[in-house]
C-alpha cells in the first residue's frame, strides 16, 4: 500500500507554502504529484490518478497547494491508514457537517449554530498569528471540504473524479460533490484529528455560487442530506 497526495495548483511558480508541502510529504514516505496548468481541478485529478496508476487499496490525499500539516508525520499516517480500513469508510477530511440543509452551503451558519458541523482548521500564514475555526466535534459527515480530502483508490474510482456536465465552474464545488456522492453511495465519510494551518480563508466566487446552483437543481427534493442518528438518539426522539 502506497500513500500519494495529490496537489492542484494554478501558479507556475511555486509559492514557499506549496514547496514546503511538497517537502513535508516527501520526508514523511508519501508521493506528492504535483499538477500545475490544470484547465481544472476535475482533470488535474484525474491526470494526477492515471499518472500514478495507484492499485485499489492505496491511499489518495487531494489538497489544497496552501495548507501547511502540522500533526507528526506518523501519527499522521496512522490516522489515515486506521480510519480507511474498513470498507464502508468514504472520505476523511478535517472539515465538514453532518447535515447539508437546502442553501448547499455546508459550513451555513445556522446549521452551525445548531452544532451540526464537524472538525477543526486553523487560518492564516503563521501560527504567530492564527485564526482557529472550531466547527464541532469529529466524527461522520455528510460531505467536508476540500482543503484537505483522502480515500483510497478504490473509492476515487468509484466515485468518479470528472467534472459533473452540470457544472460551469472547473475549480469549485468538486468537495461537496465528491463526498455527498460517496455518502448516497452509502459509504461514510469522517473528519479526523489532523491539524492544518490553511493560508487561504476561502471566499466563494461567482462560478463557485453556479456550481452550489447545478448542484442543488441535480439533488432536488433530496435536502437535507443529514447523518441518520444514531439507534439512542432515535429512540430519545
Amino acid at each position: 500500500m502506497k500513500i500519494h497526495a495529490f496537489i492542484c495548483t494554478r501558479s507556475k511558480k511555486l509559492r514557499p507554502v506549496t514547496q514546503e508541502l511538497v517537502d513535508w510529504y516527501q520526508k514523511a514516505g508519501i508521493n506528492p504529484s504535483l499538477v500545475v496548468g490544470a484547465s481544472s481541478i476535475f482533470s488535474g485529478y484525474e491526470k494526477a490518478y492515471d499518472s500514478v496508476n495507484p492499485d485499489p487499496g492505496d491511499i489518495i490525499i487531494l489538497c489544497h497547494d496552501d495548507i501547511k500539516i502540522l500533526t507528526d508525520p506518523e501519527i499522521f499516517k496512522s490516522i489515515l491508514i486506521k480510519k480507511l480500513n474498513p470498507l464502508e469508510t468514504g472520505f476523511l477530511g478535517v472539515a465538514g457537517t453532518t447535515k447539508l440543509g437546502h442553501t448547499g452551503v455546508w459550513w451555513d451558519l445556522n446549521l452551525w449554530q445548531d452544532q451540526k458541523h464537524s472538525g477543526y482548521v486553523m487560518h492564516g500564514q503563521s501560527l504567530d498569528k492564527v485564526d482557529p475555526s472550531f466547527y464541532g466535534n469529529y466524527g461522520q459527515t455528510v460531505c467536508m471540504d476540500g482543503l484537505f480530502l483522502v480515500a483510497t483508490a478504490h473509492t476515487l474510482k468509484n466515485v468518479g473524479l470528472e467534472k459533473p456536465e452540470d457544472f460551469e465552474g472547473d475549480w469549485d464545488f468538486y468537495d461537496v460533490h465528491y463526498t455527498i456522492k460517496a455518502h448516497l453511495m452509502g459509504l461514510k465519510n469522517y473528519t479526523v484529528p489532523i491539524m492544518i494551518l490553511h493560508e487561504s480563508i476561502g471566499m466563494p466566487r461567482e462560478m463557485w455560487h453556479k456550481n452550489r446552483g447545478a448542484f442543488l437543481e441535480a439533488h432536488e427534493g433530496m435536502f437535507p442530506i443529514e447523518v441518520e442518528p444514531k439507534l439512542e438518539e432515535a429512540i430519545k426522539k
